[in-house]
């Protein structure tokens, strides 16, 4: 039950986003579009910040499934990329109200999530430290970061295909 009234507050917030910014959103416009009490909201989430990061993760999440091979991160990364274009109203709309830094943070588990998979996959009939590994991660996550927030910033107007083949390419 609590992930189903999580993903109703989820749909509201995402509803309400197409109407208005994501600053002028309140508690009560999100409970009472999703039929819930406000109590309910925070037995859930602290605030609508807590709710956007976790919409953020579930939506990347969703989009990586098994995708964190070196076979495979192409794809996961495309899929992150099409979460991100399918969400444009919401994922603009936060992009505008908080700053760059909190859209990085909301960023970073999916990305290092992906980035490491494919690193352990990579490093596993080696000797790698783990500080290097997560080293390389944060090099790697910087740069798929930066890009995608880049294009979110230029109003996802680039396709995806391209530009996770000129990664690949650069990779």
């Amino acid at each position: 039950m609590s992930q189903i009234t999580k993903r109703a507050l989820e749909q509201s917030l995402k509803n309400l986003l197409q109407q208005k910014p994501l600053s002028k959103i309140t508690i009560s416009d999100i409970t009472e579009d999703c039929g819930i009490n406000r109590m309910t909201f925070y037995y859930h989430f602290k605030d609508i910040y807590d709710l956007v990061e976790w919409s953020c993760l579930e939506d990347a999440r969703r989009a990586l499934e098994e995708k964190k091979t070196h076979d495979t991160w192409q794809q996961g990364l495309l899929q992150i990329f099409e979460a991100v274009r399918q969400n444009k109203p919401f994922i603009l709309n936060v992009y505008h109200c908080v700053d760059r830094e909190q859209v990085e943070r909301y960023l970073r588990p999916p990305v290092d999530h992906l980035i490491l998979g494919v690193i352990d996959e990579q490093s596993a009939a080696m000797t790698v430290r783990d500080e290097d590994k997560a080293f390389i991660a944060q090099v790697y996550g910087y740069i798929f970061i930066g890009i995608m927030l880049d294009w979110i910033r230029d109003g996802m107007a680039e396709e995806p295909e391209k530009i996770v083949d000129r990664l690949a390419l650069l990779i």
